[in-house]
């Protein structure tokens, strides 16, 4: 059986999951970019059984909470998909500066291919109890809040935020 570098210890419960771009680059800051990361999330919900429960996409990662019966390989597909087409969209804009950071990553850590847009592994941590659940969907929210960005945490458009305040949102969630 191959080894996950997805640590899922219980993958019909909800974990808050967290992705981060090689060395922090501002990749989200591209509408377009941002937008491939909500098609995946929507593609994998309505074919791989993904219940997205929240999420919060920022300049250099992302946070989101979700379950699955197989949440591993929801995630593996979830960042190999979105680097793909991250790489791409980058290509296809001539990003070099953002293509350089990516390929030297990869010669540390990849000989299968050109480029390495998300750091290894992932950070999953099990939500055992509802007040988990408040508490990590209150961190996601408050993301863009504390950083400044904006003063409600449902006014950033890029998270779950709005849905829970019964406002709606770019995609559609599996609220808790």
């Amino acid at each position: 059986m191959a080894r996950s570098r997805y640590v899922i210890t219980e993958p019909n419960r909800p974990h808050f999951l967290t992705c981060t771009v090689v060395e922090w680059l501002p990749v989200f800051t591209r509408p377009q970019a941002v937008q491939i990361l909500l098609d995946s999330w929507s593609w994998l919900r309505s074919h791989e059984g993904l219940q997205l429960h929240g999420y919060v996409v920022l300049e250099n990662h992302v946070h989101f909470v979700a379950r699955a019966e197989r949440l591993d390989r929801c995630v593996s597909r979830f960042k190999s998909f979105t680097a793909r087409q991250i790489i791409d969209h980058l290509q296809e804009r001539n990003s070099e500066h953002l293509l350089d950071r990516l390929h030297f990553v990869k010669r540390l850590h990849k000989a299968d291919r050109d480029y390495q847009f998300w750091q290894e592994g992932t950070h999953a941590e099990l939500i055992f109890s509802e007040a988990m659940m408040r508490e990590k969907l209150d961190y996601i929210h408050a993301n863009p809040v504390r950083r400044g960005y904006v003063e409600r945490a449902e006014h950033w458009r890029y998270s779950s935020a709005g849905h829970y305040a019964g406002q709606g949102g770019v995609i559609e969630i599996d609220p808790w």
